[in-house]
């Protein structure tokens, strides 16, 4: 009985540590694209217009998509979603470019969408 009480706990808590490593890969990959398009806009584009919206990435496990449009970068999560679980994204990705000149602010937008500003 006590090996099987050990048994259930370890197989519990590493099901607990892959959701989570889920989770932060999810969102390391969300930061990749981001960034790809935040330094497009540096390096190559002055403005994406309207053909960002041909430009749209999705995350592998489909959490999340990332459409640039003029010099904006607009981030959805693509299932159901709260305000807090935006509220959360947007602080993630204001964290992240916190000391990024490129990007002036993180924001959610009244479509309850995350916007990285990088107008001049």
């Amino acid at each position: 009985m006590k090996k099987f009480l050990i048994l259930c706990i370890g197989v519990f808590g590493l099901s607990f540590l892959t959701s989570c490593d889920t989770i932060g890969s999810s969102r390391k990959e969300l930061f990749e694209i981001t960034d790809y398009f935040v330094d497009q806009l540096s390096t190559v584009y002055q403005s994406y217009g309207l053909q960002g919206l041909s430009e749209k990435r999705t995350t592998k496990d489909y959490k999340y998509s990332v459409t640039p449009m003029g010099r904006l970068i607009i981030v959805k999560i693509e299932e159901y979603a709260t305000s807090e679980e935006y509220e959360a994204l947007r602080k993630a990705l204001e964290k992240h470019y916190k000391n990024d000149r490129r990007v002036n602010n993180v924001y959610i937008n009244q479509g309850g969408t995350v916007v990285i500003d990088c107008r001049n």
